[in-house]
């Protein structure tokens, strides 16, 4: 099966198993990913918000304009990656999603991965981190890669993952904007 139909797939499972059926009511639509289905770099957000929900996309507000910069900055463009999010519907008020919605979601999270089969997984905050790495303060593991396994269907997966602070995080603090430009440029070291 090609990529396309195994992502529309897991897509359907979501809506057939209604996953997480209080967050889908309230949401406009589920924001399930987007990008290049063979690329070597996905990008794992924490859920959708307000813009987001809108246009079905993730990262489109003022994070993904940044975020949009520091690709360009390493010479990516989101043609050449996939973003998605933990949380496939925004929750209420921008909230952060609660550790039952980020584990409603995570296996189809990693079956996105089987499927699109990345080099690296970058997660972007501390919610994405945590699901990957638990316990990790992303203070102490920004940008420094850890490989992790996981089993998908009985098939075992290794992924290389690489925590990076939210680029929302550098919107409210000037400081961590360097550091997220700096720890952005070692995505082009390790896809080389």
């Amino acid at each position: 099966m090609n990529k396309q139909l195994l992502l529309d797939q897991i897509k359907a499972d979501i809506l057939d198993r209604n996953i997480c059926p209080d967050l889908a009511k309230q949401a406009n639509q589920l924001v399930f990913g987007t990008g290049d289905l063979d690329a070597k770099v996905v990008f794992i957000g924490e859920a959708p918000g307000k813009n987001e929900d809108l246009t079905g996309e993730p990262f489109v507000g003022a994070s993904g304009k940044f975020l949009d910069e520091m690709l360009e900055s390493v010479g990516l463009a989101r043609t050449n990656i996939y973003i998605t999010n933990i949380v496939k519907y925004r929750p209420p008020k921008n909230r952060d999603p609660s550790r039952e919605e980020k584990e409603a979601f995570m296996p189809f999270l990693y079956a996105q991965l089987a499927a699109i089969a990345p080099s690296v997984v970058v997660t972007l905050g501390r919610h994405s981190t945590n699901c990957f790495l638990p316990g990790l303060q992303i203070s102490a593991i920004h940008g420094q890669t850890q490989k992790i396994s996981v089993e998908v269907k009985s098939k075992q997966y290794t992924w290389t993952i690489l925590p990076l602070y939210h680029p929302a995080a550098a919107l409210y603090n000037g400081k961590l904007r360097q550091t997220l430009l700096k720890d952005f440029k070692i995505i082009k070291q390790i896809t080389k």
